[in-house]
């Protein structure tokens, strides 16, 4: 199966990752080892999860999809076949359900990586990720804090995820400059319907930088699935306020020309629509999220699944913004 290199670094990865999220969330522990089996047997390597995962459930604090992930590293052996991508910066809670910190700063950052490699019964994380920018803590601070975690063998590369432009750009320079660790990676809201911001903002530094870029919600919460044609068959769905915000005139267009591709080539629309981001020049790999293994068919075929240049043309002419 082809691969791609993870920007300027030394990781290549097979161009799907499976996205941790709904690990502890909407698929439990026995589910989750499940999928995860299902994805690294059939080839592909990239898996990425975050410290805060899934704290917005009732009753969790975060860590809980490292720490199923860790349960599956340790059960199955298959560490060593995983390129493994975390995150922190988000806020975590105690316990008791009160905050427990959050931001980029050394102390909180030295403090996490700890508990992430704990939870994910590892001893290194090979792409350690800024989770949002901390306008508080000064880019050398962070920076810096990540040059100690490379130099200790804790982390291999780092990215930057919900970052603006200026500010990444700022950051690569700042690093190429002062000799401090380059953010390798950025990890964007990016999908067929979610494109302006990205297109106009982040990718020119993407490709200016050679960043890998590995977009999340790339099947916009599952609205590009086809799953839900209309607004009302989304009630109830633990994504529904994310998913509302598609079901407007462009969605629609976006939807009806899926379906068209899909049904040409006798695949998923989910199918289509990753390969669609696998085919716009700064996208390294998607990440998506699955629940069932048959649901995972569909992400896997992405990886091998050709569009024509009329096929690519449709579907970029109906999410025109």
């Amino acid at each position: 199966m082809q691969t791609r290199k993870l920007g300027k670094t030394d990781l290549e990865i097979v161009p799907l990752v499976f996205g941790g999220n709904v690990f502890g969330w909407t698929v439990d522990e026995a589910k989750s080892f499940e999928l995860l089996d299902a994805f690294v047997d059939r080839g592909f390597n990239c898996i990425d999860t975050a410290d805060v995962y899934s704290v917005w459930v009732p009753g969790h604090t975060g860590g809980e999809s490292e720490t199923i992930l860790g349960k599956w590293f340790a059960r199955s052996g298959k560490r060593n076949s995983v390129v493994l991508a975390t995150k922190v910066g988000m806020e975590m809670k105690n316990a008791d359900g009160n905050p427990a910190g959050k931001g980029l700063g050394k102390k909180w950052i030295y403090e996490e990586v700890d508990q992430s490699l704990r939870r994910l019964q590892t001893d290194h994380i090979d792409l350690y990720q800024s989770h949002k920018d901390d306008p508080e803590t000064p880019l050398e601070e962070t920076l810096e804090a990540y040059g100690r975690l490379i130099e200790q063998g804790k982390v291999r590369f780092i990215g930057a995820s919900n970052y603006k432009g200026d500010r990444m750009a700022e950051a690569v320079e700042l690093s190429e400059k002062a000799g401090l660790p380059v953010y390798r990676t950025l990890q964007p809201e990016y999908n067929l319907h979610d494109r302006q911001r990205y297109e106009e903002e982040l990718a020119p530094v993407a490709a200016k930088f050679g960043v890998g870029v590995i977009p999340y919600f790339s099947l916009a919460s599952g609205f590009l699935t086809g799953k839900y044609e209309t607004l009302e068959d989304a009630r109830g769905a633990k994504r529904e306020a994310r998913l509302t915000k598609y079901f407007d005139e462009r969605g629609m267009k976006i939807l009806k020309a899926l379906k068209s591709v899909a049904e040409e080539k006798s695949v998923e629309q989910a199918s289509v629509a990753l390969a669609w981001m696998l085919a716009q020049p700064t996208i390294t790999a998607p990440i998506a999220s699955a629940t069932s293994v048959k649901q995972m068919q569909a992400l896997f075929a992405s990886a091998e699944l050709w569009l024509s240049e009329a096929e690519l043309g449709l579907l970029t002419e109906a999410s025109g913004y």
